[in-house]
């Protein structure tokens, strides 16, 4: 299968270098551990085939899946900080594929979803390598926290630090050994806390590469989106990793459909890369649909209160249409929502209680060609 103009590299070169790198992730702990595990790598990676490797000081062979961590957890800090990295190496050289999840602690249908991914990809069919990062904020998953143990927000911390704090050496310790030397990135989401969306996937459109990895997601809604400063995604966008992110569904829950629908997303895009067969040919594979443009509606100034709507994400909207009002539970003041112009409601804020300037509907008002 052609995996598109955009991704014809030297992946064999890529993951030898992976492999190299990755041997190296856990030394950030230490010097010595740095110069003893770098002196290891080196004398392991001496193939340029497609042949047995090592990584965090096991065998990597063709043909076959490791469940391993990014630091032995034999002391505290290991326990507190490791990060799994789950590796699958197909039985023929083909691209690799980041898949990570869990940056944020609650947001739990990624976690899910990279973990089914990883299950049932079938390394005897698999063409290049898989790698899974299913938890990387270990302290945020099992405190339900959004946060890191320091109270810093992980995805502002890329590309990381070993010298820094507890997220930036998280960040550190796999943004160069992994994502650096993968062929694409795919970054799983929910929504934040108290908003709902359509499945989305977001990078940068002025990216040809990163806009057909989200293309061939095919599913969902397709936004412009680089990221803000230190995100996963638009640090490996600024070093020339095409990186999308996928949001589904709402943190500390767990939704099926939203899961089987990211599942089914990453094994398409396992398709266009050419990892996986395809009884489709190339004018069939499903693609997401990209908004060129698209417009938050927000609480106007002077308006608070009670937020109140019937409408949901996917609806369709008109020019002129009310959407929702916000009630002042005080005065008994209502502040209409309308609809500026005719789109689709991609993604909205559930209704509670709203301040001036609060996003209450995100609108898709123009849509790219395919």
């Amino acid at each position: 299968m052609n995996s598109g103009k955009y991704f014809e590299a030297s992946h064999i070169n890529r993951s030898i270098c992976f492999w190299f790198c990755l041997s190296c992730a856990v030394a950030f702990s230490n010097q010595a551990a740095a110069q003893e595990i770098a002196a290891r790598a080196s004398s392991d990676v001496t193939s340029d085939s497609w042949e047995i490797f090592r990584a965090l000081g096991v065998e990597i062979e063709p043909g076959t899946k490791h469940k391993l961590a990014s630091m032995p957890m034999t002391d505290f800090v290991g326990m507190r900080m490791a990060v799994p990295v789950w590796i699958a190496r197909g039985l023929r050289p083909g691209k690799t594929l980041a898949v990570t999840s869990g940056i944020h602690g609650d947001e739990l249908n990624g976690v899910e979803i990279a973990r089914r991914i990883f299950v049932e990809t079938d390394a005897n069919k698999l063409s290049g390598t898989l790698v899974v990062l299913p938890v990387l904020n270990r302290h945020g998953f099992l405190t339900g926290s959004r946060y890191m143990s320091d109270r810093r927000d992980l995805n502002r911390a890329f590309p990381g630090n070993p010298n820094g704090s507890s997220a930036a050496i998280t960040a550190h310790s796999v943004f160069g050994p992994v994502i650096l030397n993968a062929d694409a990135l795919v970054d799983l989401h929910t929504a934040s806390d108290r908003r709902v969306n359509l499945p989305q996937i977001r990078t940068d459109l002025s990216s040809p590469a990163a806009l057909e990895l989200a293309r061939s997601f095919g599913t969902g809604v397709v936004l412009n989106g680089a990221g803000p400063k230190g995100s996963l995604r638009r640090t490996a966008l600024d070093t020339g990793v095409p990186a999308i992110i996928y949001e589904a569904g709402g943190v500390l829950v767990l939704q099926p459909e939203e899961i089987e629908r990211g599942v089914t997303g990453i094994q398409n895009i396992m398709r266009y890369l050419g990892m996986i067969a395809s009884d489709r040919g190339d004018g069939d594979a499903p693609k997401a649909i990209v908004y060129k443009k698209t417009r938050w509606l927000r609480v106007p100034p002077g308006a608070a209160g009670m937020f109140l709507t019937t409408h949901k994400p996917g609806d369709e909207v008109k020019r002129g249409q009310e959407l929702g009002t916000v009630v002042d539970p005080l005065s008994d003041t209502k502040s209409a929502i309308v609809s500026p112009d005719d789109g689709v409601i991609i993604g909205m804020e559930l209704p509670n209680v709203v301040y001036t300037g609060d996003a209450l509907f995100h609108l898709g008002l123009e849509k790219m060609e395919q």
